[in-house]
């Protein structure tokens, strides 16, 4: 087998949460291209449309789950049908989350702190779960791949809700817990921990709160943001054979913001 074909994903299928648009279509549509069929969920359905069509330009099978996973239920209730609808899932990226609150920590309600736990880190931990055991049960190994953030080892200055960087870095401890429960079965678990990439969501954060996004573009030493695209070629490195030698690894991909 040569070097590139190591990194191709033919027969295999991946779901990507959360992946209608931002860093979870750009790691969707790079597994296609890849070779891949990709089940993607979202909140919109317009918007997994136009992702699942983007899919198949690629030559790919594309599946598609309407759903709001940030409850526990909902979130068990909708791996249940992906599962069902469109096993077996060879790869899983639990990239479903987001920044719930922009809140200081004293002015954080309960409830807000309980949802940015449900939508960031249950959502991983039951994703991780239910795919993670039907790995098991098939007994031919797997990959998953959690989205978490830089702000999983940092605090980010300029900006409240610190529930996001607690799930963030909770969901890093995870996939190294998991990682090591599974490794002597062939199933990988490694986190991806992104800076600032210009996705939709922070594209409107530039609109609303300039002065943040413009402090942490100083603080990167490669003098700008990523671009959601060139996160994909490292989703397929870990959802590859390339990787099968590398589990429990959390990956910064940040521009260097985090070296200071």
């Amino acid at each position: 087998m040569g070097v590139f074909d190591r990194f191709r994903l033919d027969g295999k299928t991946a779901l990507v949460t959360g992946a209608s648009r931002g860093l979870g279509r750009e790691i969707a549509l790079a597994f296609a291209e890849a070779g891949a069929d990709v089940v993607v969920t979202g909140r919109h359905r317009d918007t997994l449309d136009r992702t699942a069509a983007d899919i198949r330009a690629h030559g790919r099978k594309a599946g598609t789950l309407e759903a709001d996973m940030g409850g526990p239920e909902a979130c068990e209730k909708a791996f249940r049908q992906l599962l069902d609808d469109h096993g077996p899932i060879h790869i899983l990226v639990n990239n479903l989350g987001n920044r719930v609150t922009a809140e200081p920590i004293e002015e954080e309600s309960q409830a807000s702190w309980q949802e940015a736990i449900d939508l960031n880190l249950n959502t991983c931990v039951i994703g991780t779960r239910m795919v993670g055991t039907a790995m098991l049960e098939r007994g031919e190994g797997g990959r998953i791949i959690n989205i978490a953030s830089m702000s999983g080892l940092i605090a980010n200055r300029g900006i409240g809700g610190r529930s996001y960087e607690t799930t963030k870095a909770a969901m890093i401890h995870f996939t190294r817990a998991a990682a090591a429960d599974w490794a002597p079965h062939g199933i990988t678990v490694n986190a991806i921990c992104p800076g600032l990439f210009m996705t939709d969501t922070n594209r409107e954060w530039n609109e609303k709160r300039p002065e943040v996004i413009a402090a942490i573009v100083e603080g990167i030493p490669v003098g700008r943001a990523g671009e959601p695209a060139e996160l994909g070629p490292l989703a397929v490195y870990l959802a590859s054979p390339a990787s099968a030698y590398m589990t429990g690894a959390a990956i910064v991909i940040d521009g260097g913001y985090t070296l200071w």
